[in-house]
């Protein structure tokens, strides 16, 4: 258990370094963008205190140490490291000036996370009564379609926060795919795969016939569907109340409900697939 912790914890703060040297690399891409907008335009480099070849050095330093922890774990999450790092930069330079396809790959990169973590610990074993027992702790494919609808319902809502914040600055000056968006078609975007998230998550609590579901065949696994549920709901709330979702992070780490429906879906979740796993 120790060893599948740690490689758990290893991947996490592999794809930590990864994931901060795409944000310095983006930053400074969008420094001049960054300048106009009323949050942004505080970030250290859109103010001048971290120069553009600074950002872009030290994006170059942690990208390295990220993709050497990841080869440490094993090649697979070493690969899939790099492949996301070159996903990444294809968005700052290309993607994420081409309308649907700037969220798309947003959500693609969350996928390669989710992979990456699955590769970590794939075929991990424990003792248990003496006996060592292998977890099989493939990831479902049904979990990995959950990911990616769920990064691009964020992305979406993320889009929809920004045309909504831009609307009162020179488009010029402003993302430009965000110029082919308009707010009722985002909203029917966001609906149509909150939906979608909604049951393709259902569908894989109780697909435990399918090949590597990994799931209780009881179907206990449903009893976590109301938190998803509740989860995206409070999400949506937000965005169209709140006029929240441009920034999800901040959403995510600061609305109680919204922590505790989280909490809430990892306990369950856990409890339940131990059990499974353990035939306690």
């Amino acid at each position: 258990m120790i060893i599948i912790c740690g490689k758990a914890i290893l991947t996490t703060i592999a794809f930590f370094f990864l994931s901060s040297s795409v944000y310095l690399f983006n930053d400074s891409i969008d420094k001049e963008n960054d300048k106009n907008h009323p949050t942004k335009r505080y970030r250290p480099i859109a103010q001048g205190k971290i120069s553009v070849s600074l950002a872009h050095t030290s994006a170059i330093t942690l990208c390295a140490i990220g993709i050497f922890i990841g080869f440490i774990i094993n090649g697979s999450v070493g690969l899939i490291g790099i492949l996301y790092i070159v996903l990444n930069v294809s968005y700052s330079l290309v993607f994420k000036n081409l309308v649907l396809f700037d969220v798309m790959v947003i959500a693609t990169g969350f996928v390669l996370r989710a992979v990456a973590g699955s590769s970590a610990i794939n075929n991990a074993s424990i003792h248990f009564n003496n006996q060592l027992q292998n977890l099989n702790l493939t990831i479902s494919p049904w979990l990995y379609v959950v990911t990616a609808l769920g990064a691009l319902f964020l992305a979406l809502a993320k889009r929809r926060g920004e045309l909504i914040t831009f609307q009162h600055i020179d488009q010029e000056k402003s993302r430009k795919t965000l110029n082919y968006y308009t707010v009722p078609l985002l909203d029917m975007m966001i609906s149509i795969i909150a939906t979608a998230t909604m049951t393709a998550y259902t569908l894989y609590t109780f697909s435990y016939h399918s090949p590597k579901t990994n799931i209780p065949s009881d179907n206990s696994m449903m009893v976590t569907i109301p938190f998803v549920f509740y989860g995206i709901f409070r999400y949506l709330y937000l965005i169209h109340t709140k006029k929240s979702g441009e920034n999800p992070e901040d959403i995510l780490i600061s609305d109680v409900p919204l922590i505790i429906t989280v909490v809430s879906w990892l306990l369950t979740a856990s409890t339940v697939l131990i059990w499974g796993r353990l035939n306690i």
